[in-house]
C-alpha cells in the first residue's frame, strides 16, 4: 500500500524489539514512522512535532501510557491515540478511552486488525479536521465585519446588531422579503454568548396552526393520529441557546396567545401533556409585515408584539443602498463562477449599470438569482445585458434612450444581407473592438476587415 502524503505517526513502546517490528510494519503500510521508548519522551516528541496518530503502550517504566496520553491530551486534545495492552484488563480499557484514547488494541496485536484500526483513527481525524474547517468557513459567514455592504444604511444597521448581538435581549428584525432577515439572525447569534449553543430556526408560515404547535412545542405520544411516539419540539431542541421564528406575523391570534406565554414565562407544555417544562431560550423573530399596522388592525397581538419588539432591527431593502449592489453583484459573481466551474472576470459597464438602476423588488435574494442564472448563461469572461433577464432590460430601456437590439430575422432574407447585418450588429455590440467582433463571429481579423471593406466600412 502506498499513500499520498502519508500519515506522520508516533510509536511508543518501552519494549524495544517489540518497537523495532511495529515500527517496520507500520512504515510498510506506507506511513511516516517515528518512535519513542517511554512516556516522557511521547511528551516531548508531540511538543516538537505534529503527529498525525499515536500508537502507544500502556505498560511502561518511567511513564505510564495512561499519564503521558492524558499530558498528550492536555497539549492536543485532537490528535487520536491508540492504546495497546498486554493485559485485557476492562480495567485499564475502561481508564484509556476515559482519557481520551480513541480505541485499545490487545497485545499480541493482529497486525489486521492494527492496520484498519489505523486507518479508521486517521479519517476519523481527518473527517474531524474537514469539519472544523467547514464549520469555521460557516461561521465566518456570520462574523459582523463580513456582511456585505457599506451603504450608510447597512453600516448603521451592522452597528446596531454589534451591541445588542452579546445582551439578552429578544430581538424583532423587520423587512422586505429577500433582504436576508435570516443571514441577521444568525449573525446575531453567532456573536452572542449563546453561540457555542444550538440556533433553532421555525418557519412560521410554512405549517398549519395544529402542526406548528406541535413543531414548537412538542408532543405526547397519542396526541393526535400520528403521534405514534413522544417528540421534543424546537423550543426545548433550542434550550440554552436561540430560537428564531421567522414570518412571525403569519400565526393565528390562539398561537399569538401561546407565544406571549413561553415569552412572559420561559415554560412549555407539549401538545397533549400537563408537564410543564422550562426553556432558556433566546427568542430572535421576524417579519416582513408592519406588526405596528397589523396591530391597530386587530389582527396581532399587542401585548405579544411589544414582547417581540425589544430591540427593532429594520434591514433596508435594496433599493434604499443601491452603493451595495456592485459589492453583492460581484460576491455572488464569485461564488456561482466557483460552484459552476467558470471563469468569470466581472461585468460590462452597460450590464452594471443596468443593475444599480433596477428597482430589486425581490431584493438581495433576487439579486442573487439573476447573478446565478447570467453565470450559467455565460459565454464569455464578461457578464453582460445579454445574460440579464428582459425584467432588469425593459426596466433600463424605459428609464434611459437605450434601445436593445432587436433579434435577428433571416428567414427569406438573401445570405449576404443577413451576414451584413450580423457583422454589424456584433461590431456595435463589441462598440467597435474588431477583434472582439472577429472572435465573436469565429472568424479572423483580417477575413472581418475584408468584409467590412466590401460594405464601405474600413
Amino acid at each position: 500500500m502506498t499513500i499520498q502524503n502519508p500519515s506522520h505517526i508516533l510509536i511508543v513502546d518501552d519494549d524495544l524489539n517489540h518497537l523495532k517490528t511495529l515500527q517496520t510494519i507500520v512504515r510498510s503500510w506506507g506511513y511516516k514512522v517515528s518512535t519513542a521508548d517511554d512516556g516522557v519522551k511521547a511528551v516531548e516528541s508531540v511538543k516538537e512535532k505534529p503527529f498525525a496518530l499515536i500508537l502507544m503502550d500502556v505498560r511502561m517504566a518511567q511513564m505510564s501510557g495512561i499519564e503521558a496520553l492524558k499530558q498528550i491530551k492536555q497539549y492536543n486534545p485532537a490528535i487520536p491515540i491508540l492504546i495497546m495492552t498486554a493485559y485485557s484488563s476492562v480495567d485499564s480499557a475502561v481508564e484509556a478511552l476515559k482519557s481520551g484514547a480513541y480505541d485499545y488494541l490487545t497485545k499480541p496485536l493482529d497486525f489486521e486488525v492494527l492496520k484498519i484500526s489505523l486507518a479508521r483513527a486517521l479519517e476519523h481525524s481527518g473527517l474531524k479536521a474537514e469539519n472544523a474547517t467547514l464549520k469555521s468557513k460557516m461561521s465566518a459567514d456570520y462574523e459582523l465585519e463580513n456582511i456585505i455592504g457599506r451603504s450608510r444604511p447597512m453600516k448603521e444597521l451592522v452597528d446596531m446588531m454589534a451591541m445588542v448581538a452579546p445582551s439578552e435581549a429578544t430581538v424583532l428584525i423587520t423587512g422586505e422579503s429577500g433582504t436576508g432577515k435570516e443571514l441577521i439572525a444568525k449573525s446575531i447569534h453567532h456573536n452572542s454568548q449563546r453561540k457555542d449553543r444550538p440556533m433553532v430556526v421555525v418557519n412560521c408560515a410554512a405549517l398549519t396552526e395544529t402542526l406548528l404547535e406541535s413543531e414548537l412545542f412538542g408532543h405526547e405520544k397519542g396526541a393526535f393520529t400520528g403521534a405514534d411516539k413522544r417528540r421534543e419540539g424546537r423550543f426545548k431542541q433550542a434550550d440554552k441557546g436561540t430560537i428564531f421564528l421567522d414570518e412571525i406575523g403569519e400565526t393565528s391570534a390562539a398561537m399569538q396567545a401561546k407565544l406571549l406565554r413561553v415569552i412572559q414565562e420561559r415554560e412549555i407544555q407539549r401538545v397533549g401533556g400537563e408537564e410543564t417544562l422550562s426553556v432558556d431560550v433566546r427568542i430572535l423573530a421576524a417579519t416582513n409585515r408592519n406588526l405596528e399596522d397589523e396591530v391597530k388592525e386587530g389582527k396581532f397581538r399587542e401585548d405579544l408584539f411589544y414582547r417581540l419588539n425589544v430591540v427593532t432591527l429594520r434591514i433596508p431593502p435594496l433599493r434604499e443602498r443601491q452603493d451595495d449592489t456592485p459589492l453583492l453583484a460581484q460576491h455572488f459573481l464569485e461564488k456561482y463562477a466557483k460552484k459552476n466551474h467558470k471563469q468569470v472576470k466581472g461585468f460590462s459597464p452597460l450590464a452594471m449599470d443596468m443593475l444599480l438602476k433596477y428597482a430589486w423588488p425581490g431584493n438581495v435574494r433576487e439579486l442573487e438569482n439573476v447573478i446565478e442564472r447570467a453565470v450559467i448563461l455565460l459565454p464569455d469572461e464578461h457578464i453582460t445585458e445579454k445574460e440579464l433577464p428582459v425584467t432588469i432590460t425593459s426596466s433600463y430601456a424605459e428609464k434611459s434612450e437605450w434601445v436593445a437590439p432587436p433579434p435577428p430575422v433571416a428567414a427569406n432574407r438573401p445570405l449576404d444581407e443577413v451576414e451584413k447585418e450580423a457583422i454589424l450588429a456584433t461590431l456595435e455590440d463589441s462598440g467597435g473592438n474588431k477583434s472582439e467582433t472577429a472572435r465573436r463571429l469565429g472568424i479572423n481579423r483580417k477575413t472581418l476587415h475584408k468584409k467590412l471593406k466590401d460594405y464601405g466600412i474600413d
